[in-house]
């Protein structure tokens, strides 16, 4: 660990890759693949919700979101020439049981009042986890992810704002977005705090915040968010509920893995003759 500076608590504030042990190397590859997964394949859901958005401008919000998804998804991959390992390949190459994102992406959104509940759930609990990893002592990341939490804030307030617009709207939209919301915030908790020994190792390597520390921030987030939607009762309900499906911890995500056609279109399957990088 020489070379990194140290904190007041005995974590080095800054640490380049080659300086780690072999399991927190491996620990920290893991967690950046499995948000870059999720990045990856959340883009795609927010891109088919263009044409299908209940207004225009919706529309356009929601292609937007889904180009920053995106982006951030290859400052992620980026990440793993640390590792010496080829970005191109790691997002082109693999089969769709080798991605890590999390589960509560593996199948399509089904309506707006799905898309609003990830947008909120899902990608606040992929800010979560980036924010933890940037206040870790990886320094490519306390050098990157700044930027994409940055541009986070808009996803979050323009899904916020949804939310509340549809918990104020037809019972059918408010019991619809609640049903979401429900069925999210198990996955979407776990994810932030799985309690793997992956992220045992992150954490004791000073590689991510505490998973207690992420719990509690993620918590808040939803709290404050969903306010309008469940009482503090109910969200305590929803926190409790457990995730049914056994957990992979080779990827870090429940057992399982998004569509095939989710896959393709993220390995750019079919241009990929006309690929340039």
């Amino acid at each position: 660990m020489s070379g990194a500076a140290p904190s007041a608590g005995g974590v080095p504030t800054s640490m380049p890759v080659s300086e780690l042990a072999p399991d927190a190397r491996q620990a920290l590859r893991r967690e950046i693949l499995r948000l870059a997964d999720s990045k990856r394949v959340l883009g795609i859901h927010f891109s088919d919700w263009l044409l299908g958005a209940p207004s225009i401008e919706a529309g356009i919000a929601a292609s937007a979101m889904a180009q920053d998804e995106w982006g951030h998804a290859r400052l992620l991959y980026a990440m793993l020439k640390d590792f010496d390992e080829d970005p191109l390949s790691i997002e082109h190459d693999r089969g769709r049981e080798e991605y890590a994102s999390i589960s509560a992406l593996d199948d399509p959104l089904d309506d707006w009042a799905d898309w609003v509940a990830t947008v909120v759930v899902v990608d606040g609990a992929l800010t979560t986890s980036l924010e933890g990893l940037a206040e870790g002592c990886y320094e490519t990341a306390r050098g990157r992810i700044p930027k994409m939490l940055a541009e986070e804030g808009f996803h979050w307030d323009l899904g916020c704002a949804w939310l509340g617009r549809l918990a104020r709207g037809s019972d059918e939209a408010r019991s619809r977005v609640r049903e979401e919301v429900t069925r999210l915030i198990p996955i979407a908790a776990r994810f932030v705090a799985p309690g793997d020994e992956t992220a045992r190792c992150l954490e004791g390597a000073g590689l991510a915040l505490p998973q207690a520390d992420r719990a509690d921030r993620y918590r808040g987030r939803m709290a404050e968010a969903l306010s309008s939607l469940f009482d503090e009762g109910e969200l305590d309900s929803c926190f409790g509920k457990a995730v049914t499906a056994g957990w992979d911890s080779g990827r870090g995500r429940a057992e399982g893995a998004p569509t095939e056609d989710a896959v393709a279109r993220a390995r750019g399957d079919l241009n990929r003759d006309l690929f340039v990088e």
